[in-house]
């Protein structure tokens, strides 16, 4: 399948991708991710090995939207949970207990 990635085509399949990713030892995950066989590598990490392009020459999201359209699972950067603000109140009123 042809994909476009820093401005240049490429011609990705499946079968090569997991061949390019094979012993590739996954980098901690920071952002968005791929999973590529039973292993979670970070996009950027993915495009840079697939393409041989310096990562700062394309975004995650291009490698997401090329990896996804060739049928790998890819998750997205999971978003903050709301930071819970507790009044002095509340906090006294929870250890008490609800009646």
């Amino acid at each position: 399948m042809r994909c476009v990635i820093a401005r240049f085509p490429f011609d990705l399949t499946k079968g090569g991708v997991l061949e390019s990713m094979k012993g590739i030892k996954p980098e901690p995950i920071t952002g968005e991710s791929v999973i590529i066989g039973r292993r979670h590598y970070p996009a950027k990490q993915v495009g840079e090995v697939v393409t041989r392009q310096d990562r700062r020459d394309f975004s995650a999201g291009e490698v997401l939207r090329a990896m996804s359209r060739l049928g790998f699972t890819c998750r997205a950067l999971p978003e903050a949970a709301p930071a819970c603000v507790d009044s002095p109140l509340q906090r006294a009123s929870a250890m008490l207990g609800t009646p």
